[in-house]
């Protein structure tokens, strides 16, 4: 027989001494801290912000060291204590058209205005392990003074200057965008909508179906039109005050890919629109998710339905969202003694039968 396993509370207040200890490792080596991770993980952190809907480094670094480093988990706790939160009001619309840029470049474009600026990037690096960070306490080599680089037109307004690129269509102006962190989502799902959740879903899942596009599902030739990396103020209505006033400022990665578009019954061939946008520096996110935006727009744009996985709104949406699959996946591991109790018994009673039935046939021979 099957028996439940024993233990209770005692086995669980254990498990969470020894996480505990695996957490802080070896005594000799130092502990890491909160502030390095902050500072020197910090494409991890911005990850964690991004997908848990919370822009907080502290807060960030804090979770990754709670989770051992386990990002997904990170996240989670992030967004468990993010609906801790009051919320006193919103924002008004980040302008990331006035964006302090730490990075800019455009691949329609060599010699666009403002230029290209490459900054803080693994792409020109070569991918081979540096051992000299192995090196600890060695003096550094003199830093770099970031520059500051001014307002940047955007690389699509060139294009629109011979309306080679379709116009985004404006919203009304009293007309609110849901609110995904506060109201589960509903299909179909407006922009808006399908863009939080792409910005708020898995890295690696995104990353796949925007690959998906360009191995041929959802055939789609894009460009990228401009890739953006910096510092924009937030804004926020005061009432009492009449007007708006800056409250802090955020780092974002704003993507607008250039497309193809052949053309349709009312509109004439020329270019559409992905876009994407992610807290931190998250570049390959930003990127992911303007593929795949593009590939969902296929029906406001008059596209066939080429039946692809990054054309299905459904099965795009749902499954983008590393939480809910975290927590549909490891509930199995949960104790199911009754379930599986059950399923036990039901193979069993077809077994049995399957034997009286060969039984019956050996002795009818």
């Amino acid at each position: 027989m099957y028996v439940a396993v024993k233990g209770g509370e005692r086995a669980i207040d254990n498990a969470h001494d020894w996480l505990a200890e695996e957490r802080r490792g070896p005594e000799d080596v130092a502990e890491l801290g909160v502030a390095q991770i902050k500072t020197q993980l910090s494409l991890a952190v911005n990850r964690v912000m991004a997908e848990g809907s919370l822009f907080d480094p502290d807060l960030a670094a804090l979770a990754i060291k709670q989770s051992r480093g386990d990002l997904i988990e990170a996240i989670f706790l992030i967004r468990a204590y993010r609906t801790t939160l009051p919320r006193f009001g919103y924002s008004a619309p980040v302008e990331t058209g006035a964006m302090a840029c730490d990075r800019r470049i455009s691949a329609t474009f060599k010699d666009v205005p403002g230029g290209q600026v490459l900054g803080p990037t693994f792409d020109y690096t070569h991918r081979l392990l540096d051992f000299a960070l192995e090196a600890e306490g060695l003096d550094r080599a003199a830093e770099v003074e970031p520059e500051v680089h001014p307002v940047m037109p955007r690389v699509s307004q060139f294009l629109n200057k011979e309306g080679l690129i379709q116009d985004e269509p404006r919203p009304e102006v009293d007309e609110t965008p849901g609110d995904l962190t506060r109201e589960p989502l509903e299909l179909p799902a407006a922009r808006p909508l399908r863009l939080q959740a792409l910005t708020r879903g898995d890295e690696g899942f995104v990353l796949s179906m925007a690959y998906s596009t360009q191995r041929g599902y959802a055939k789609n030739h894009p460009f990228v039109g401009e890739l953006r990396i910096g510092t924009v103020p937030v804004e926020m209505e005061i009432p009492e005050l009449g007007f708006a006033i800056e409250i802090g400022e955020v780092v974002l990665t704003e993507c607008e890919t250039v497309n193809q578009f052949t053309g349709s019954k009312t509109e004439p061939a020329q270019f559409t629109r992905g876009y994407g946008l992610v807290f931190g520096q998250t570049e390959r996110k930003a990127i992911s998710m303007a593929l795949v935006d593009r590939a969902l727009r296929w029906k406001e744009l008059g596209e066939d339905d080429k039946g692809a996985p990054a054309q299905d709104e459904e099965f795009v949406l749902y499954h983008a969202d590393n939480i809910q699959a975290t927590g549909f996946l490891e509930h199995i591991k949960l104790p199911h003694y009754v379930d599986f109790q059950s399923e036990l018994e039901l193979v069993r009673k077809l077994r049995r039968e399957a034997d009286m039935r060969q039984q019956m046939r050996e002795a009818a021979e």
